[in-house]
């Protein structure tokens, strides 16, 4: 056994090198470590064939798994910008992680960045994991200034966005809510569709999101958010004929 009670380092280096392998696949969830730490354990375990001289020397322990190279300085779940696959970071699928962490644990106070895989492409579907998750500004329509940011990943629905919203500022479970999208001219657009996806929605780093709670006579304080039917006109919007114009269209009929 190697030390901290963890598998034997051939045992760690065929497994993880097996799990490295593993196709991605919609929905399930990976994790990023620091590619400084792997590298280390790289050396410790002798995973490459060529770099086995200080295999199952102590010095080249690697010890807890550290991500803090990663993250922004006081924030635990907030990546660094452009971070680059394998360069920075390489990224392991539940199974490797849950072993790496096992056989080593998870530098104190650190969280594990785990991240969702989802599926892109327009025509062509391909799987990706996605580092960098959309943030959002989160408020409720009585108090616009009260901005909660919250991340989450685009293969998120509307319901799960709802449901988070509800928790951070103790709205009952009883209470009726609608969400909507504000956006920067101050119109608003109804978040209808629970079961849409943030990517579905076309929401965008940065949106910000007001839930608004039913008014204890029926009404809603922002009135009904029912949709123009596509082939209704919005009157209001256009131009106004002139009298001046119109008696000047209509003394030409005459002379016809």
């Amino acid at each position: 056994m190697a030390e901290g009670g963890a598998a034997d380092l051939e045992t760690q280096r065929t497994d993880v090198a097996a799990l490295l392998k593993t196709a991605l696949r919609k929905g399930d969830t990976w994790y990023l470590v620091d590619s400084r730490w792997f590298k280390q354990w790289k050396k410790y375990v002798g995973f490459d064939s060529w770099d086995k001289y200080q295999m199952g020397d102590q010095n080249v322990y690697p010890g807890p798994i550290d991500n803090s190279g990663l993250l922004k300085d006081g924030d635990s779940q907030s990546l660094k910008e452009h971070l680059i696959d394998e360069l920075d970071y390489i990224l392991l699928p539940t199974e490797g992680w849950n072993r790496l962490v096992s056989w080593y644990t998870l530098m104190e106070g650190q969280e594990p960045i785990a991240r969702k895989v989802v599926e892109q492409g327009m025509f062509v579907k391909h799987c990706k994991v996605e580092v960098y998750l959309t943030e959002l500004k989160l408020c409720e329509n009585g108090n616009m200034n009260n901005v909660v940011t919250r991340r989450f990943s685009k293969a998120d629905t509307i319901d799960t966005i709802e449901k988070e919203i509800r928790k951070i500022f103790n709205i009952p479970s009883e209470k009726e809510t609608r969400l909507w999208n504000k956006y920067m001219s101050n119109t608003f657009e109804p978040l209808n569709k629970p079961d849409s996806t943030i990517q579905d929605a076309g929401l965008y780093q940065g949106q910000v999101l007001v839930i608004e709670q039913k008014n204890e006579d029926g009404s809603w304080p922002r009135g009904p958010s029912t949709p123009k039917s596509p082939g209704a006109s919005n009157f209001s919007t256009l131009p106004k004929i002139s009298p001046s114009l119109s008696n000047n269209y209509n003394n030409m009929n005459n002379r016809k």
